[in-house]
């Protein structure tokens, strides 16, 4: 009989050292060729403009400066909007919109996961049917609906739709289905709960994987929103939009496209890095995973 192998006192899987050496090595390859785009955008923004313009482009940078930082913050100073303002544009959509589709996807997931009600499955094979289409294919019916609630050119035409993202709604039920049993939440329910604190302080932190994964994907997708069908006025648009604009006046500002373009990217990376080691968990939940 083969001997199980042990790793501090515990059963592991049943692979040889050298088979698990390889595994190790493959992924480390797999993740270096992933990690290489991003560090490359860091060493474009670290680039003099001559270096920038070079071919054969190298990609390591010979003489780092922070000068394409310095002209970006130049440029964003000789903006007639303030430039606090496009900032505060992009988090306060992201933040609002992030934590209200939060709240509504995980209510409606509760809801179909965990209470019985006429017509159920009806719903949730609509909302599965929903994710098929793009939301250029809804552009025109959503810009009618804004025109008509009044809510074009303000903040809500960005927020309100991200409360309906149903991508969000549907981790939600499938990690429900399966993390959260019956029989606790009957137990709180003979108890006295009510479904409202049943929902808040028992299903909400056995899904915990779920919704910071969906605040990954929720804040993600808002923070790099660029210009908006919706959105006319230059005091209510996004950062993503005003660096945009001011990046695309030829060959002189592409040092300053490219520190752009890291500053953009730290902050959803940042969120990724403390949250993701609940994505594949989720994932692995609701059935994404492959």
């Amino acid at each position: 009989m083969a001997k199980l192998r042990t790793r501090k006192h515990r059963v592991v899987l049943s692979r040889s050292v050298g088979g698990d050496a390889g595994i190790t090595f493959i992924l480390t390859l797999l993740g270096i060729f992933m990690f290489l785009p991003m560090v490359y955008v860091v060493m474009q923004s670290l680039k003099p403009l001559d270096e920038l313009w070079m071919y054969p482009p190298k990609f390591v940078v010979m003489n780092p400066t922070l000068g394409n930082f310095k002209d970006l913050f130049t440029l964003m100073n000789d903006s007639w909007v303030p430039f606090s303002r496009y900032i505060f544009n992009t988090l306060f959509t992201s933040v609002g919109g992030t934590f209200g589709h939060l709240f509504i996807a995980s209510m409606c997931a509760y809801a179909l996961a965990k209470i019985k009600f006429p017509g159920g499955k009806f719903v949730f094979k609509t909302i599965q049917t929903s994710l098929m289409f793009h939301s250029t294919v809804t552009a025109i019916t959503s810009f009618i609906l804004m025109s008509a609630f009044k809510m074009v050119d303000t903040y809500w035409a960005i927020i309100i739709p991200a409360w309906g993202y149903t991508l969000g709604l549907y981790l939600m039920k499938q990690f429900m289905d399966s993390s959260v049993p019956d029989t606790v939440l009957e137990s709180a329910r003979l108890d006295g709960a009510s479904e409202i604190r049943t929902y808040w302080t028992i299903a909400m932190p056995m899904v915990k994987p779920a919704w910071l994964t969906l605040i990954i994907y929720s804040f993600q997708s808002l923070w790099n929103a660029g210009s908006s069908i919706y959105i006319y006025s230059e005091q209510l648009k996004s950062f993503n939009y005003a660096i945009g604009q001011i990046t695309a006046g030829g060959i002189k500002r592409q040092g300053a496209s490219a520190a752009s373009t890291v500053l953009m990217m730290a902050v959803p990376i940042l969120v990724f890095v403390i949250t993701q080691s609940n994505i594949i968990e989720t994932m692995g939940s609701s059935g994404m995973k492959d």
